[in-house]
């Protein structure tokens, strides 16, 4: 006779499960306020310290935010702050530039077969491809490939894409209810394709950073495929362990 293992968790994992589940039905929207420890605790039958250890993991993972005096908010890539959030590519020798996002186009496609396994998708379906270059002052350093399950990102258009003034992950969330909240990146040193070295404005051949990521969505569901090229003469991949 097989015997089900029980595998056991800490009441507040259990507690931050109930809570990351209300999250992703959309129960506390992307920058709303949470409801408070008290109301919570006699939401889900437990104590108020195990409400305030399950919303502290929580944060550290970036998905709420405190504000001093004010409450704990669901966390927004619609926020200044959250702009670039994901990127660690850093200046060697001087502080950070804000970087412009220049969108070169917005396709739709058939999902090849490494894509459509990274998304978890069938092999003939549409994904939703988006080719962007990231400027700092007057130089190219970043190529983006964005690769997009087309099913749910539906509407989304070069035009739509241009018109939008913000972070695009906040595009994403607050436009499709997509919400980016952590991945999986690959870094490896390559040869510079042709045409990327060309829109980088760097000789053919220069050597680039190849950052491939996997982005997923609060039931680690696969919701984005990014495969970028990092100009690194200046700069460096800087990522906290």
């Amino acid at each position: 006779m097989n015997m089900e293992k029980t595998v056991f968790q800490p009441l507040y994992r259990q507690t931050e499960v109930l809570l990351t589940q209300a999250l992703k039905a959309g129960e506390w929207p992307p920058g709303g306020l949470i409801p408070s420890e008290q109301e919570l605790a006699l939401r889900f039958g437990v104590s108020q310290g195990t409400i305030r250890k399950a919303i502290e993991s929580l944060r550290a993972d970036k998905l709420l935010v405190r504000r001093q005096g004010r409450g704990t908010y669901v966390a927004s890539h619609r926020e200044e702050a959250a702009q670039f959030r994901f990127l660690k590519l850093r200046p060697d020798e001087r502080p950070p530039h804000a970087l412009r996002s220049e969108f070169l186009d917005c396709t739709r496609l058939k999902a090849g077969q490494d894509l459509a396994r990274a998304l978890d998708l069938q092999a003939s379906a549409v994904i939703v491809r988006v080719r962007r270059l990231l400027w700092e002052r007057e130089q190219p350093v970043v190529y983006e490939e964005i690769n997009l399950p087309g099913h749910r990102f539906k509407g989304l258009s070069a035009e739509r894409l241009s018109a939008y003034q913000g972070p695009l992950y906040g595009l994403f969330e607050s436009e499709f209810g997509v919400r980016m909240v952590g991945g999986e990146e690959k870094l490896k040193a390559v040869i510079g394709p042709p045409e990327i070295c060309q829109a980088l404005r760097v000789p053919a051949g220069s050597p680039l950073l190849y950052v491939d990521r996997v982005t997923v969505s609060y039931d680690q569901a696969p919701v984005e495929a990014r495969r970028a090229h990092y100009v690194t003469r200046e700069h460096h991949y800087a990522a906290r362990l």
